[in-house]
């Protein structure tokens, strides 16, 4: 499991720049920077940066601002042109002083992946290596539509997973603000009717407006305690060490621990494809996308790249530590004899999304309807059990 930090480093001699990484824990954190070259001054846990006008730092658009320069390049202008093409039309200030930056100094003739280090804020690590490995063959273009697909894949499960949790959240504000209300609302009036007829209530029914009675003498308290109940789960959530306690207890489900090992065996693939493609040494790519799986897996990678140092095969490595699955090796085999280890990554890259693609839509399919059983089961006992008393009281009069 992984969470963002803080990285405060120096770039260069006396260039200090601020930046964030994935990674499993400060120490992970701390060797991913140190990996690329920063020499790192503090590390913390990333935190919601709000302004006091209350507004959030505008996160720069990696992925908007590779797609222009693809399509200005792509259309014959110079790189140093493309720039200041994207530099004119940007209305943000925020954005248009990195776009500035870039094009200052490369007027000033340093070379583009030695001024996006200068900025990891805006381009990740992943993103200097590919355009270093470009300025090599001296086609930026193609380094830049090999980014933009890898990224987009790499969305592609999120976006899944977002969209499939809509309707569910939806139905469980829905189910939950309707239980509220019977519970605040309803519950109390039917205690005060009931109040003669306490004797011959059901227990369960008499529970229930036992609690609609306490609620109508107490509702300050209660609503008081309710407040601070949820404002501290809410403080509980915002601290990483409870978000990767709780993410780690629900990886130790059998189906869910294992697709989370698909998805970030997945992301491991597709970043060393996109990286072997782009010409980039096997150890350097291993040690370059480390911080994207969690720390188990971490301490795997690092175990396989040692043995690949030693001069072992890296299908044998991964295997050896495991890092592999049935087709992953037999398509890594195929890479090595073939001399095509990239391209053979990101296709079993491709083929684990397409897996875990049909898995969140057969989940989806099957916990919806589980959803609406459990609220209707909820909500229709609390009105089973306010009714109670009516049907018997009807059943006696009869």
């Amino acid at each position: 499991m992984t969470m963002r930090y803080f990285v405060k480093a120096l770039v260069g001699e006396n260039q200090i720049s601020s930046f964030t990484v994935d990674a499993a824990d400060e120490r992970a954190a701390r060797a991913q920077a140190k990996s690329q070259g920063y020499a790192v001054l503090a590390v913390k846990p990333a935190r919601i940066a709000v302004s006091f006008d209350g507004l959030r730092k505008t996160p720069f658009p990696t992925l908007l601002f590779s797609r222009e320069l693809l399509a200005l390049l792509t259309a014959g202008l110079s790189l140093v042109e493309a720039i200041e093409t994207i530099a004119e039309k940007e209305p943000r200030s925020e954005i248009r002083k990195v776009v500035d930056g870039l094009r200052q100094r490369l007027r000033e003739g340093q070379s583009f992946s030695m001024v996006l280090e200068i900025y990891p804020d805006a381009f990740p690590p992943l993103y200097a290596a590919m355009v270093r490995a470009s300025e090599k063959t001296g086609n930026l273009p193609q380094a830049l539509e090999r980014y933009i697909a890898y990224h987009e894949q790499a969305d592609s499960i999120r976006r899944k997973v977002i969209n499939a949790s809509v309707y569910p959240l939806l139905l469980l504000v829905v189910g939950g603000l309707v239980g509220l209300f019977l519970m605040f609302y309803v519950v109390p009036r039917f205690s005060g009717i009931y109040d003669e007829m306490r004797g011959d209530i059901p227990f369960l029914s008499r529970l229930l407006l036992e609690w609609g009675r306490i609620l109508e003498a107490h509702s300050l308290v209660v609503l008081g305690a309710g407040i601070c109940g949820i404002a501290a789960i809410g403080y509980a959530l915002a601290m990483p060490q409870t978000r990767a306690a709780l993410i780690g207890a629900l990886l130790k489900i059998p189906a869910l621990g294992e697709r989370a090992k698909m998805f970030q065996l997945a992301r491991l693939y597709r970043a060393l494809g996109m990286l072997l493609h782009g010409g980039i040494p096997v150890l350097t790519a291993i040690d370059m996308t480390c911080g994207l799986l969690g720390t188990e897996r971490q301490v795997q990678l690092r175990a396989a790249a040692e043995k690949i140092r030693a001069g072992g095969q890296l299908s044998q490595a991964f295997h050896e530590h495991n890092l592999t699955t049935p087709v992953a090796l037999r398509l890594m085999r195929v890479g090595e004899r073939s001399g095509r280890m990239g391209e053979m990554m990101e296709r079993t890259a491709q083929f684990y999304d397409e897996d875990m693609a049909r898995w969140v839509d057969w989940f989806t399919r099957l916990f919806e309807p589980l959803l609406m059983v459990l609220i209707g089961l909820i909500i229709g006992t609390i009105v089973v059990l306010m009714y109670m008393p009516i049907f018997e009281l009807a059943g006696s009069i009869q």
